[in-house]
């Protein structure tokens, strides 16, 4: 039997809420289909975009959405994006699902469904193929007070007078692969540079720096070395623990297997950190994880195909999201932002849709399950007999209002586990009210005829007794 102690006295700082944020990319089906289906469609929407999808979202605090890529930011021109007459172009994934972009969706639009939802919108910006003017031009069309610059005025014409609240923009995406294959010399020298510009234009913006590819170790060390005296509040690094075996139909050594390739990401968290810290960066370049999930081969979702990197999403996805945001609330002094990558019809959504038709995946389940973590104090959390992966527990805790959540995934496919839970520094109440996900099948996922084959119950608990957590199910404790 395992003991899990909750270590009120060891405080690990809040729980950022923006480490709960999602990515909207311009990609296979995540806008058009996904969260767009237009003004004028039977769909219900409010201002085209998915009423479904927005009201989830809401339910669940989605904190942070980042727009519009990815790698399709690094070819993108705000300008296509605004005004009645918008161009079709050729869109980065084009030479893989031969989609073109119509721009239907742009700066105004995104930022009518930021409103909808409730979140704070993180604009990508292309660092690639347009000079830093472009950019600056950009941040100064969406933030300078009305009435004040021919770009505001140009946006009050557009339908929005007064500025847009964009807090967050990434400066460069990707910039050592499809952002320009630079070297981390050359991307600091050029985000120097176009920083400069852009925050000229927005003094009391954030602004984040292109980080590492998973391991990429060396890239951290020479842009924390290099960065600077410029702004820089965040630093941005990218981790997919990519797929073992088929998306679906996985053997219970690739359910094991793809949870290890996950937990890799606390390795990542850790070294980055150090990295940074030993610059004595950590003030400038807080941990903004802003891609992260499973990638696994493509057309297991319901298009079959049709929509580039779209998955299903089975109880084995639910563990990888229970078990990474597990580890986030446990270093959450380190993480100013993570976005899961991505919110809807790509790699790991929280919803697959099809003209009418929309489902919540487990992933989503899990984010609100943990949601009452936003804003929340982190606390130590120490597991006992918990040093076997393949039979651990993933365990986060934290305080809020009074409330504690323990949110626990138990990691095996094969054995339930028992744990005593245990405060230290503070009595723990007799009774609490929990939320189970469970499926006696590891590989059960939700579909357009089953949508709600795989939901979480609410259960209530004796903490005076042990509690049994079944084989791959999550739990979520609050009291």
């Amino acid at each position: 039997m395992k003991n899990i102690y909750l270590m009120y006295p060891q405080k690990k700082g809040t729980i950022a809420p923006e480490i709960y944020g999602h990515f909207s990319e311009h990609i296979g089906g995540v806008i058009y289909d996904g969260i767009w289906v237009g003004k004028d469609s039977d769909i219900p929407n409010i201002k085209g975009f998915r009423k479904e999808i927005i009201e989830k979202l809401r339910a669940i605090k989605a904190p942070v959405i980042r727009w519009p890529g990815g790698c399709f930011a690094e070819t993108y021109d705000w300008r296509d994006g605004i005004g009645e007459e918008r161009p079709v172009r050729i869109n980065w994934w084009r030479n893989r699902d031969g989609r073109y972009e119509p721009n239907e969706v742009g700066t105004h639009e995104f930022m009518d469904f930021c409103e909808a939802v409730g979140a704070k919108a993180y604009f990508a910006a292309n660092l690639t193929s347009v000079p830093p003017l472009h950019i600056r031009n950009w941040v100064d069309y969406c933030v300078s007070p009305r009435g004040t610059t021919s770009l505001a005025l140009e946006r009050e014409k557009n339908g929005h007078p007064e500025p847009f609240d964009i807090p967050y923009w990434g400066v460069g995406n990707e910039n050592w692969g499809g952002g320009g294959n630079m070297t981390p010399e050359y991307y600091t020298n050029e985000y120097r540079r176009y920083v400069t510009v852009m925050e000229n234009a927005a003094p009391n913006a954030e602004f984040f720096v292109c980080g590492e590819d998973g391991l990429d170790f060396h890239w951290t060390h020479k842009v924390a070395e290099n960065i600077g005296r410029v702004r820089a509040d965040g630093y941005s690094m990218h981790y997919y623990c990519g797929s073992t075996g088929d998306p679906v139909d996985f053997a219970p050594e690739e359910w094991t297997a793809q949870l290890e390739r996950a937990s890799v990401m606390e390795k990542i968290i850790r070294k980055n950190w150090h990295i940074i810290c030993a610059h004595d960066m950590q003030n400038k370049l807080k941990l903004v994880i802003d891609e992260w999930g499973c990638w696994h081969p493509a057309g297991s979702g319901p298009s079959k195909g049709a929509n580039l990197f779209e998955q299903q999403s089975t109880m084995r996805d639910a563990m990888v999201t229970a078990l990474t945001l597990n580890i986030f609330n446990n270093h959450c002094e380190k993480i100013k932002m993570a976005n899961a990558a991505q919110l809807v019809n790509n790699l790991h959504a929280l919803f697959l849709s099809c003209k009418e038709k929309c489902i919540t995946t487990p992933t989503y389940h899990v984010f609100d399950m943990y949601k009452e973590h936003q804003g929340a104090e982190g606390i130590q959390v120490t597991v006992t007999d918990n040093d076997v992966f393949e039979e651990s527990l993933t365990v986060s805790a934290s305080v809020k209002d009074g409330k504690t959540l323990v949110t626990v995934g138990n990691i095996s496919c094969k054995k339930d586990a028992e744990f005593v839970l245990s405060g230290v520094g503070m009595e723990l109440p007799e009774k609490a009210e929990a939320v189970l996900l469970y499926h006696e099948d590891m590989h059960a996922h939700n579909t357009f005829d089953e949508p709600d084959k795989v939901v979480p119950v609410s259960v209530n608990l004796d903490l005076t007794q042990p509690i049994t957590i079944p084989k791959t199910a999550v739990l979520a404790i609050r009291f």
